[in-house]
């Protein structure tokens, strides 16, 4: 497994370092029973309370020191075991799966289309975006570019990908990965906000697409492709996994901002179809809840995600380089719901200009 021994100390230098000692800093505090009198955090005391989070590729180790931290200072708060499972795969296939009876208690999806999905097909009630701070967004993040050391053949921007002569680009597949969407996404930004039009940002893509010999079904395997097995010459990936790849390499690899990005917004939800049948939703709420406190900001910041406190984000300004953010209603006007049916959907756009081939790989 793709993981940095570095990220198993955060959680015990963050304990050293205080920020996870007081129990209000997680908002733990024991919650109210439930309107049937039971099933609250009170009526749970010294049991143990099982949760499941279904996750996107990137966000593995993140999530290893948010579940220790949270579990901990629950325990010492509520005197509750919680126990939290963590399901990671593509955004895509994960939704897919909770639709299909996967019992996340919470889902912290890349894509907000993904969580959408959840809503429509019944399993979060209305509103679910507006039931957290932030749009339900504890933190944020965007598509950077990771190359080979020196970076030989001189990317810096979004046109050098196929511009340049002879790049390979490592992207995973945009019809089931969030950060291969979101990469689709940015680089067709680049040309329409670069003053370009639809028919410029269609051929950018296409030739982009071109240059890409295996399209991973999600973000880790797109990592694993690149870093590991050396295929490519340039990695579009999140910021956060890009860091983690870079340090991975030791000195292999390096990033490289371009001077426009897209903004990524990972909401995060109770799944309410599910808390509700299995009566865990005082804990599943606690639970996200605690990434808005300074502990959880504090986190997220260490594993390179953008905390969407300000002071937190402030604190931490120096490991975020500045880069021109645009959100997807930018570009598509209609947001997520118009770029699902416009580039993504059997037969639109990504369909049109990669055909069905051996590109497309696990």
């Amino acid at each position: 497994m793709f993981i940095s021994e570095r990220r198993k100390f955060i959680f015990g230098a963050l304990v050293s370092a205080g920020l996870i000692a007081v129990g209000t800093q997680w908002g733990c505090a024991p919650a109210a029973p439930t309107a049937n009198g039971v099933g609250g955090t009170a009526a749970r005391q010294g049991k143990t309370v099982e949760l499941l989070n279904v996750s996107y590729d990137p966000t593995r180790e993140l999530w290893t020191d948010l579940n220790a931290a949270f579990s901990e200072q629950y325990q010492k708060d509520a005197g509750v075991t919680v126990k939290i499972k963590p399901s990671h795969g593509s955004s895509g296939t994960q939704a897919q799966s909770i639709l299909n009876g996967n019992a996340a208690d919470v889902a912290t999806l890349s894509i907000w289309s993904d969580t959408e999905q959840l809503h429509k097909g019944g399993l979060l009630k209305d509103g679910w975006e507006d039931r957290l701070p932030n749009r339900s967004l504890p933190y944020t993040s965007t598509v950077v570019m990771v190359v080979r050391k020196g970076n030989p053949k001189g990317i810096k921007e979004w046109a050098d990908l196929v511009e340049k002569d002879g790049v390979e680009i490592v992207t995973p597949n945009p019809k089931t990965s969030g950060n291969g969407k979101l990469s689709l996404l940015a680089a067709w930004g680049s040309v329409i906000l670069g003053g370009g039009s639809e028919e410029d940002a269609t051929k950018f893509i296409t030739k982009l697409y071109q240059r890409v010999p295996k399209l991973d079904t999600g973000a880790r395997g797109a990592t694993t492709t690149f870093s590991q097995k050396g295929v490519g010459d340039v990695h579009l990936t999140m910021e956060s996994e890009a860091y983690l790849e870079v340090e991975e390499a030791k000195g292999q690899l390096e990033i490289v901002y371009p001077s426009i990005s897209i903004l990524h917004e990972p909401h995060v939800a109770v799944v309410d179809q599910v808390v509700d049948k299995k009566g865990t939703r005082d804990v599943a709420e606690a639970y996200l809840k605690s990434l808005y406190t300074p502990a959880g900001q504090e986190i997220i910041a260490k594993h390179h995600f953008r905390p969407t406190d300000p002071e937190i984000l402030a604190k931490h300004k120096s490991d975020f380089q500045e880069i021109k953010l645009f959100a997807l209603t930018e570009v598509v006007k209609g947001g997520w719901a118009e770029a699902q049916t416009k580039f993504f959907a059997d037969q639109a756009l990504f369909d049109q200009i990669v055909k069905p081939s051996n590109k497309t790989g696990k």
